[in-house]
């Protein structure tokens, strides 16, 4: 079976919530106990050894709700100051539901410029990582509050697909208003045929993409298209499936209807071809001893760079110079072409009192890099 088949392999899992899902439509509160419901199922999925994160749409909703705010008529303005009112409640929520699992909740919330914009990329990937090596399981929702129409992802579909990638999940689940994708719009009366899997999303596959958004929810099915897109080219399994039912995940794992997008290879080798695929800005010449160890997949240390050369900041791919003057490798640089000349051929542990600020360990980290023998791949 395919969903038991990929949740089973997954050490890294993104779960989306629409707000149709957690809060009701019809009256705007929030589903207490189908949020337990989850909350076992991210707690049987943490038990298995699995990170989980957790892309949650409703702030907007339950601040609407409070407010007293006709949902039919949002101006920008209002739902900012919807998200931040329930975005407070909203984070409370999932703490509150998580912790007599002994699961802490940490909330993050991003706009579309900490994906595009690569400093801002490792801030937040770094951001991640260090929460789920606290075994934390990170809420993350669109930054409503301050977020313009330039900077917004505008639905948390592909929100979640982007953290999928950034923090290299095996599997995302979109907990939806419907049960997958169908080979036309199962609501509009003519007879409809779940695809349970999708192998290479084509163009007819994008014409069966409806309208099939709720009124709460900003996503329809061409925005879990798109998502999936965004996930399975960085190596990502996606599902669609149905969000209401009670423990959906555990539904899913026991045969509920869904849609899997199938993934282009695994995480780590599509994110080693993306970097591969940048532009240098910069370079970094490292002694022998710094060559070997790049080889066995360590981290670049400052200690082992000879000389830095180029303009480049903070999240610029740079190459990295031998001590043949042959290029062995291409990373994302965590230090701009200033501080790097200020700290290469010294300790890590004598960064901060060079720099004058606390700092990473690593002037290249080995999840960043992509080794090179020639023009080949290592």
């Amino acid at each position: 079976m395919e969903s038991v088949n990929f949740l089973r392999r997954a050490k890294r899992i993104v779960i989306k919530v629409g707000s149709a899902t957690l809060v009701d439509p019809a009256s705007g509160i929030l589903r207490r106990e189908w949020l337990k419901g989850l909350a076992e199922d991210v707690a049987g999925l943490k038990k298995n050894g699995a990170d989980v994160l957790i892309a949650s749409s409703g702030s907007i909703a339950l601040g609407r709700n409070v407010l007293g705010i006709d949902a039919s008529r949002l101006s920008l303005e209002q739902s900012q100051a919807a998200a931040a009112v329930g975005q407070i409640r909203l984070a409370k929520e999932y703490e509150e539901a998580l912790e007599p699992h002994g699961l802490i909740a940490g909330q993050v919330l991003l706009t579309l410029e900490d994906s595009e914009n690569r400093r801002r990329y490792l801030n937040s990937r770094s951001t991640f990582a260090m929460l789920l090596a606290q075994n934390v399981v990170p809420v993350i929702n669109e930054n409503d509050t301050v977020a313009t129409d330039e900077i917004r992802f505008g639905d948390n579909d592909r929100l979640a697909a982007q953290v999928a990638a950034m923090v290299g999940a095996d599997v995302l689940i979109i907990l939806s208003d419907v049960d997958g994708l169908y080979d036309r719009d199962p609501r509009s009366g003519q007879p409809a045929s779940l695809i349970p899997k999708v192998e290479k999303i084509t163009k007819k596959i994008e014409d069966m993409a409806g309208d099939t958004g709720s009124g709460l929810s900003k996503g329809g099915m061409k925005t879990k298209l798109l998502a999936a897109k965004t996930a399975t080219v960085s190596g990502c399994a996606m599902a669609i499936t149905l969000g209401s039912v009670y423990r959906p995940v555990e539904a899913l794992k026991n045969g509920a209807n869904c849609t899997w997008f199938l993934p282009v290879g695994d995480p780590s080798t599509a994110r080693k071809n993306w970097v591969a695929s940048m532009k240098p800005r910069g370079r970094v010449i490292v002694d022998g001893g710094a060559a070997k160890a790049l080889m066995h997949g360590k981290s670049l240390l400052p200690v082992g760079v000879r000389s830095v050369s180029g303009e480049f900041g903070r999240g610029d791919p740079v190459e990295i110079i031998g001590p043949n003057e042959e290029t062995i490798g291409v990373g994302l640089a965590r230090y701009t072409r200033a501080e790097t000349a200020k700290i290469c051929g010294r300790k890590s542990s004598e960064i901060e009192s060079i720099l004058g600020y606390p700092a990473r360990t690593a002037l290249v980290h080995r999840d960043d890099m992509t080794m090179l023998t020639g023009t080949a791949l290592k």
